[in-house]
This record gives C-alpha cells, structure tokens and sequence, in this order.
C-alpha cells in the first residue's frame, strides 16, 4: 500500500468514539414508541461490545466479530459502572452512553426491535470515552503534549510515514478472527506502542469472489472486527486510531486466479503511520 494510497483514505478521526453524540445517522431509524414496561418483556440475547453511533435513544453496538445490534434506551433501562474509582456506586445515567464506550447489555424482546433493560460497563472506560468525546487530553497526563501535537496535525495526513504494515487474514466469506491473527494484532499493537507518536490505519479486504455491494459490506465488517479487537482486547487507544475503511477485492497482493493467491487476498491491513513532522527515527 503506497502512502499516496493511504493518504485517499485516512480522514482525521479520534477513532470510533469522535461522531457527534446527537448527530442524525442514517443507519439508525427510530420506530414506534417504547412499551410501558419493559419487564414485562421476554428477556432478549446479551449484547456485548463497543458503542459506535447513537441517534436520539438508540444505540448502535459493534461486536468483536463485526457484527453491529441497535438496541433501544429508555428511562426504565439501568446504566451501571464496575470498577474505577466510583465502583458499582457510581452514578451513572443513558447520557454516560458515549461513542467508543466498551458495554455489556441485557435486553428485551420486542416486535420492534431490543429495548435495555441494564448496560453495564467499566467506569475507567466511560472516563475515557468521556475525555475523547469532549475533545480534551485531560486525564491522559503524561501523553498530553503529544496527544495534542498528533491532533494539530491531522491535516498532513500526505505527509505520514509507513512504518509497518501487518496483514492478518480471513477464510472465504467470514470475518471473524482467527487465534493467531488475534496474537498477531496484539503483537502489531505492542510494537507500534513503543512510539508514542504511532497511529493505526485499519483497512479491510475480499478476493474477488462475490459482487461489488457483497465485498464492500464483507471488507468493512473486516475492518471493524480488527478495530474492536485492537481496542477491546490489545488496549489500543480510540484517539490513536484513524477512520478505517473497506476496501472491498482493490489493491489485490495476489492473483486472485488462484486458490492461493485469494488466500492472501482475503485480509485486512493494519498499518502503523507516524507523522513525518514527528517522527524521529
């Protein structure tokens, strides 16, 4: 991947969490109104996973697999935080639900959709979420200066060096996360943690197999499921992490003619960039 390339597709972002708490998203469409009692409700699956756009008292959560649910709030649904220095006794409300906010929800089933009944989530990561979403370094002490030195130059983003690339790869139509390509990402995470100025630019891939709309849906689910792995699990910070992308079968490493070369195809990037004002090495 050339760095002309990357420079087409890395829109400045503070990751997942940046988009506006109250702005419309069309992929969120808001339905009836919600019943009287939730308990009432037959209990619903549990979703679990990382909040990723909110419109109005739906919100939308992306699992580590790719796969995102919308799942209603409402003044009956119970928010609580473990841990942190307020523990269980914090007092927390649906407007603590931020974009970027790792959670745990219960639901319950109705025609219309899930509605919650309790989200649960760590207090040290809706403080995070907090501080990202109000654009502020506070609380990030010792990485301040340089947190705000990456953001006053976002808009070079053509003037970034590549300093690795790592490549972790998916069977025919699927994206979940293999064993050695969840201890590849964390390997890539780790290594490019040890440059306090290093960003993450994820972008998914397909082979050729399948239509245009199939594999541009199929690279972004991809690409999502490597973000949230990134985050949730190798502790890779949203602020550090550009917009990522699918980019569907372009920009092929191999001939897609063959068993072999789809293969290698079927992956997605995580690439390590560090502004060339920054960087040192």
């Amino acid at each position: 991947m050339t760095l002309a390339f990357i420079a087409l597709l890395a829109i400045p972002a503070v990751g997942l969490s940046a988009q506006p708490q109250d702005a419309p998203n069309p992929n969120i469409t808001v339905v009836g109104n919600p019943p009287a009692d939730i308990a009432a409700l037959p209990a619903g699956p549990e979703v679990k996973g990382t909040i990723i756009a909110r419109s109005g008292d739906r919100i939308k959560v992306a699992a580590a697999d790719g796969s995102a649910t919308v799942v209603t709030l409402t003044e009956q649904t119970k928010v609580k935080g473990s841990g942190g220095l307020f523990g269980s006794k914090g007092k927390f409300t649906i407007a603590s639900l931020l974009n970027g906010l790792p959670v745990t929800i219960k639901t319950a089933q109705a025609s219309d959709g899930l509605y919650a009944s309790q989200v649960t989530f760590k207090a040290g990561d809706q403080k995070t979420a907090m501080m990202i979403q109000q654009g502020t370094a506070q609380g990030f002490a010792e990485q301040s200066a340089q947190t705000e030195a990456l953001r006053s130059r976002m808009g070079d983003i053509d003037k970034y060096n590549l300093k690795s690339t790592t490549n972790v790869y998916f069977d025919t139509g699927k994206w979940a996360l293999s064993p050695s390509a969840k201890n590849e990402l964390c390997m890539a995470a780790a290594e490019a943690e040890r440059n306090e100025n290093a960003l993450l630019l994820v972008v998914g891939y397909t082979d050729s197999v399948g239509d245009e709309d199939y594999n541009q849906a199929l690279s972004e689910k991809r690409a999502g499921a490597v973000i949230n792995y990134l985050q949730q699990y190798c502790k890779w910070k949203p602020y550090r992490m550009l917009t990522p992308t699918g980019m569907a079968e372009s920009d092929p490493l191999a001939d897609n003619s063959t068993p072999e070369g789809r293969a290698q195809n079927r992956r997605v990037s995580v690439n390590v960039l560090v502004s060339k004002a920054l960087d040192v090495n």
